[in-house]
């Protein structure tokens, strides 16, 4: 490539290197540097070097017994939930005509379009703890309880609810993805493949339909683990509590505003911020390996 053919490309790039420094490596450097002090957002920080790290492990119970195991449980159950639902819901979209397969699409993808906050309201309806929510309202005309449940309220309830609501909402961007993906396949795959032995849709989805769109499989991946770690929002919206009620919808962003837009100590809330972005580069990683091209 000749100089006119750089100067080209790095003025085409300039505009997303740009954007990419400010929103993206810029911030991430701040809190990394960040996390390695004390600082409340009034005094200038002072470096306390891997302290806040040191205390979250030994010294922070409730990261330990509930924050962590809470985001644990919601991330493994969510993130595979929602990526296997979208390729399910995208690969039965394309076995239909075009006309029902758009409106159906489009169906599917207008929750996760919704703020957490207007969603959280919706839901909130349906599980209200008194006998005007509609499930409370529903079980008591049925005969099931005799006073109205406080779902949002109640530690054994919460976590379950926020996974449903969460993957109610999961169909994004991913699951356009996949449904692109499946669409795009040459359809003269099938037909050699039926030539060759294959016998049944199973089999077709193992051996054709997957491997045949991996990059939008990786695509789905990815984004399924970082709306996942980013859906933690929704247990404060739906109890209207942060902590929630026992720590029982507690996740590790749900932490991380309570250390730094509650209590002011940014340095701790950092270093909480520095511990998510390393669980999210882990899982896009095992994302990779699975999804990405071995060449």
């Amino acid at each position: 490539m000749n100089s006119k053919g750089y100067l080209s490309t790095s003025v085409f790039l300039a505009p997303y290197l740009l954007l990419f420094t400010t929103f993206i490596i810029i911030p991430v450097a701040i809190a990394i540097s960040l996390s390695f002090t004390y600082f409340n957002t009034i005094e200038f920080p002072s470096f306390i070097g891997l302290s806040n790290y040191v205390n979250i492990i030994t010294q922070d119970n409730t990261f330990m017994q509930y924050v962590l195991p809470n985001t644990l449980i919601f991330s493994l159950i969510v993130g595979p939930g929602g990526y296997i639902l979208a390729f399910l819901l995208a690969w039965m979209l394309a076995q239909i005509s075009k006309g029902p397969r758009t409106v159906l699409a489009l169906i599917l993808y207008s929750p996760s379009m919704t703020a957490g906050v207007a969603m959280a309201v919706v839901w909130k309806i349906i599980f209200s703890g008194d006998q005007t929510g509609y499930l409370n309202n529903l079980l008591i005309s049925m005969g099931f309880i005799n006073e109205p449940v406080q779902f949002l309220q109640s530690p054994e309830y919460l976590m379950t609810i926020m996974i449903v609501v969460t993957l109610w909402g999961s169909m994004g961007v991913g699951f356009l993805a996949m449904l692109s993906g499946v669409l795009n396949i040459d359809r003269e795959i099938y037909e050699a493949a039926y030539i060759d032995g294959i016998r049944n849709r199973f089999q077709e989805i193992i051996y054709i339909t997957i491997p045949s769109m991996k990059p939008q499989m990786l695509f789905g991946a990815v984004m399924a683990v970082v709306t996942t770690f980013q859906a933690g929002a929704i247990g404060v919206e739906l109890s209207g509590q942060n902590p929630t009620p026992q720590y029982a919808g507690q996740l590790i962003v749900n932490h991380l505003e309570d250390f730094g837009f509650i209590r002011y100590e940014m340095g701790y809330a950092a270093a909480l911020s520095v511990l998510l972005l390393l669980f999210i580069y882990a899982f896009s990683r095992v994302a990779m390996k699975l999804f990405g091209e071995k060449d």
